[in-house]
């Protein structure tokens, strides 16, 4: 069996890659940094190094690597003979892998008639779907009604923080422990591959992808956004702090009610759902930098993103947002000169004032939210590298 993966980072080396070759597939990566296409193919493998107590290193292979922008032929003729394709090269990245998977899924579907199935794995909800979108601007009405009788696009939901070390010799993605992947099965063409091992497949996956992204994504960036007020450099040192771990269940207890109201989840099992989450943040063998959580603001503080979408429902359903909208302020606090994002943030409010900043990136109306944000912004400001968090 063949995968064709593109986006040999952290997520795809210590994650997709690795549990796509625990199936049983012949892996093979795009990318377009050489450096690592060389090490793959003269290696014909990497490792993967567990983050746990006794540092577990596996290795994966067989494993190749083309170059997506040198190789294009290349890339081509795999998608014609893939058996699955899968992305992690991040959801913005998505419409620059789009022209060349046209090119070939056209090839392909001229004489593979056999079905297949993409899948985009990105920290983002529909991700696939976004994919089959950007497709669709490079092949006419005809030819993509031709190639989705043979194609399908899945969803899926992804959950591993995956770093990588520096070796001149392997490619080397370390992992934490606990993964999630879930696919949405009623979405796949292909029915006849053998599961995908450690992968979880469901009928409705919108309640995994939000549990994901307004529970797990929206607490590690809160405690990256409040660790920069302590000025803790880790996720894990900001969580030694009794009042941030203290602050960081909190918001997670206010959102657990997001899901126990829409999706009829049991109080106790988010309750379990949230311990777990705080032991993988608090995993003193990761040493999770608060600026890379913390990066591009401008996205993470989005309407329907991680802090603001839970904030917007649970008030519309007269829940409590408190912790919430003092994490959207100290989002908004967040200055990392090295961030570009940061830095359009930081000087919006310089030149338009806190109001329409807030206003501008998470198109929150309500004067009563917005006055929240803002009296939480003025007191985290005035508390700054102080122990107390205004809730």
């Amino acid at each position: 069996m063949r995968a064709l993966h593109f986006g040999s980072g952290n997520i795809g080396k210590g994650f997709i890659g690795y549990l796509l070759n625990k199936t049983g597939y012949e892996l093979c990566f795009v990318d377009v940094n050489q450096e690592a296409i060389d090490r793959f193919n003269q290696n014909n493998r990497y490792l993967v190094e567990t983050l746990d107590d006794g540092h577990t290193v596996e290795v994966v292979s067989p494993v190749s690597a083309l170059n997506g922008l040198t190789q294009k032929e290349e890339v081509i003729e795999r998608i014609e003979n893939a058996d699955i394709i899968t992305t992690s090269v991040g959801i913005s990245n998505l419409s620059r892998i789009a022209d060349v998977i046209s090119k070939g899924l056209l090839k392909r579907i001229k004489w593979n008639k056999n079905k297949l199935d993409i899948i985009a794995n990105e920290n983002a909800i529909n991700a696939s779907s976004t994919l089959k979108t950007e497709l669709e601007k490079h092949v006419s009405p005809r030819e993509m009604e031709e190639i989705l009788t043979l194609v399908s696009f899945p969803n899926s939901s992804i959950d591993r923080l995956a770093l990588s070390k520096e070796s001149k010799d392997d490619e080397i993605a370390l992992v934490e422990p606990m993964y999630e992947w879930i696919i949405n099965k009623k979405e796949m063409a292909n029915q006849e591959l053998p599961p995908i091992t450690g992968a979880t497949y469901v009928e409705d996956l919108k309640p995994f992808i939000e549990r994901k992204l307004y529970s797990v994504n929206m607490g590690h960036v809160t405690t990256a956004y409040i660790a920069f007020l302590f000025n803790e450099p880790t996720i894990q040192s900001a969580l030694e702090k009794p009042e941030i771990e203290q602050f960081v269940r909190g918001i997670l207890n206010e959102t657990a009610q997001y899901f126990i109201k829409k999706f009829n989840v049991k109080q106790e099992e988010m309750d379990d759902y949230i311990n777990k989450t705080l032991i993988r943040f608090k995993n003193k063998n990761i040493s999770d930098n608060i600026y890379r959580v913390g990066r591009s603001p401008l996205r993470k503080l989005g309407y329907n993103e991680r802090l603001v979408k839970p904030t917007r429902e649970l008030f519309e359903l007269g829940l409590p947002i408190e912790h919430l909208t003092v994490a959207i302020a100290a989002g908004f606090l967040f200055d990392n000169p090295d961030d570009e994002e940061s830095v359009t943030l930081q000087n919006f409010i310089q030149e338009h004032g806190l109001k329409k900043a807030i206003e501008h990136f998470t198109q929150i109306n309500d004067d009563r939210i917005l006055n929240a944000v803002i009296d939480n912004y003025n007191k985290l400001k005035m508390k700054k590298n102080n122990d107390l968090i205004p809730v």
